[in-house]
């Protein structure tokens, strides 16, 4: 499906109204194609092919520069001031009392004293871009990215702010940026899911599954999430071996009567999207079983490819595999991949309110080589041409220390770059003030970020729309807009 949605109108329920609705190209009924296609995991999987939603479906709104997106999120909040956005002044001002004197939204503690970096940073590449020692590899790449320095956001709360640099909007309920990608452009490959999450195996970010959420947009746009580091990556793909009754014939005749069973219960259930998702879900099964144990592989890769992605050292083993695996991913046909780092919660990820000496080391070995490893691997391969990577996090830290050695959370200013397909190389935009705690110039929002993604697709983010509830809902709500200075 190379198509892209506009206008499609929407229930009160929240279900899309097509006003042709599961009906395929040659007008047959899908759930009536499946009564009278034959049994077996092979009519389910042909069933895909044959019944192609032709549910308007329009050209690409322009040409696309890309066709795939990556997007590495970093949960907790990355310190911008300890990480890309160098402020010499906090080494002058090191110790002041000079911050808010009431206790901000969202702080979870009151304003310290204005805490220099305790990281060294230097100049990289032709660009002379300012990095900290913190991120040795990735400073050797600066010149094929583009940083927006002055990303803002409208919280300092890791839910609302996950929310908001994925859906949008601060509240759950509205589909994120994969699962618009998906309804927007569909599939590129029949064998493997379109929008796949990649967790950090410690556990998943704020907000759960919320995250990868279709929102009101059919069921069948969430979010696959896969375990890297299990054995069976996707659960129940197949028949457990300890079960023998449910091994060949019978596992076919047991997929029969659960389509049948499916069809009866969607008869009085038109419009429900989670049917349709489920019956999905299933056709895709059927081809995962023959394409997904490939695509899984790792062990078919060299030696050295795994020492590259630091897979053979415990502190980047799991960011390395993942990133690893969203490049097969992509590169056999999933069309944007989440990797995130870091879990929910206190410990393990990006939020250092406790000794930003001693936690963001950790986070930032662990992923450092990793996404180094992937964006050449990606070039070599001639995949940078038409995939799109985004390094990103919910907000950023206070310039303040918070205790005597953390940093608090805030949304007042962080950093995000990209690389790949349209991106020009070694340029930036924004700025924040001599403290990064502000955004000064050129703020970004994560509504200018997207519609700068959805733009690299080919969309323009604001023909993307869908009627929900008697609005017509936006990925960018009614903001937004495409941030030229950072494409070629």
């Amino acid at each position: 499906m190379t198509g892209i949605r506009t206008r499609r109108s929407q229930s009160t329920s929240g279900q899309v109204d097509t006003g042709v609705s599961g009906v395929d190209a040659s007008g047959i009924h899908r759930r009536e194609w499946f009564k009278q296609g034959g049994g077996g995991l092979a009519a389910i999987a042909l069933s895909d092919l044959l019944a192609r939603e032709a549910v308007g479906e329009q050209e690409q709104h322009h040409r696309a520069k890309a066709k795939r997106v990556i997007q590495l999120f970093m949960t907790g909040g990355a310190s911008p001031m300890d990480l890309f956005d160098y402020k010499p002044e906090l080494e002058r001002l090191h110790g002041q009392m000079l911050g808010p004197k009431d206790k901000p939204e969202g702080f979870t503690a009151p304003a310290g004293a204005i805490m220099k970096s305790p990281f060294a940073f230097s100049q990289h590449g032709d660009s002379g871009r300012w990095v900290s020692e913190l991120f040795p590899e990735q400073a050797k790449l600066v010149d094929e990215m583009a940083f927006l320095m002055a990303m803002t956001t409208k919280t300092n709360v890791h839910g609302p702010g996950t929310y908001m640099m994925n859906s949008g909007f601060l509240l759950p309920g509205f589909p994120c940026l994969g699962a618009w990608v998906s309804y927007a452009l569909g599939n590129l490959t029949d064998n493997l899911p379109t929008f796949v999450v990649l967790p950090d195996a410690r556990g998943l970010p704020y907000n759960q599954q919320g995250c990868f959420s279709p929102g009101f947009l059919p069921a069948v746009h969430e979010g696959l999430v896969l375990n890297a580091t299990s054995k069976v990556p996707i659960p129940d793909l197949y028949p457990d071996a300890k079960y023998s009754f449910a091994q060949g014939a019978s596992d076919i005749e047991g997929q029969s009567l659960l389509r049948w069973l499916n069809e009866q219960y969607g008869d009085g259930k038109v419009g429900d999207s989670r049917l349709d998702a489920r019956l999905a879900g299933y056709e895709l099964a059927a081809k995962m079983q023959l394409s997904a144990p490939e695509a899984f592989d790792l062990g078919s890769e060299t030696t050295q490819c795994h020492k590259d992605y630091g897979i053979d050292k415990p502190v980047t083993e799991d960011f390395g595999r993942r990133c690893l695996l969203a490049r097969r991913l992509i590169e056999r046909g999933v069309r944007f991949c989440q990797v995130w780092s870091g879990p929910q919660g206190a410990t393990n990820n990006w939020d250092n309110h406790g000794n930003i000496q001693t936690e963001l080391p950790p986070m930032t070995q662990s992923v450092d080589q990793p996404i180094a490893a992937l964006l050449r691997d990606l070039k070599a391969r001639g995949l940078d041409q038409d995939t799109l990577v985004i390094w990103t996090t919910e907000f950023g830290r206070t310039p303040f220390a918070q205790g005597s050695l953390g940093r608090d959370h805030n949304g007042g200013s962080f950093v995000t770059w990209l690389w790949g397909a349209g991106v020009k190389e070694g340029v930036s935009h924004g700025q924040s003030d001599d403290w990064g705690y502000q955004a000064i110039e050129n703020k970004t929002w994560c509504y200018d970020l997207h519609a700068t993604i959805l733009h690299l697709l080919g969309i323009d983010h604001t023909r993307l729309v869908v009627r929900h509830n008697g609005i017509d809902r936006r990925l960018t709500d009614v903001h937004g807009h495409v941030i030229q200075e950072v494409l070629s």
